[in-house]
């Protein structure tokens, strides 16, 4: 999700390459996110060649964002008792 966070829309395997993950994994992945409706998955052809592309959906975006947004918080909580 957070390849896709920074496009439009990236090829299969273009996330695949990125990630350093199978076939396989992006697929079982894709799946699960497709279902919760936080990607959006496209298929079509390039010349003869099927491809698959991936986007996020807006859903996807806003609980990407809210996760990190937990991120940030542990972060900073991890910080603040450092300090004390």
């Amino acid at each position: 999700m957070g390849f896709l966070s920074g496009c439009h829309e990236a090829e299969f395997a273009a996330v695949r390459d990125y990630c350093r993950i199978s076939d396989a994994s992006v697929s079982r992945i894709v799946s699960a996110l497709e279902q919760a409706e936080y990607v959006k998955v496209r298929k079509g052809y390039v010349g003869k060649r099927p491809r698959t592309w991936l986007s996020l959906t807006p859903v996807g975006r806003r609980a990407l964002e809210a996760h990190l947004g937990a991120l940030r918080a542990i972060v900073d909580h991890a910080r603040a008792a450092a300090a004390d």
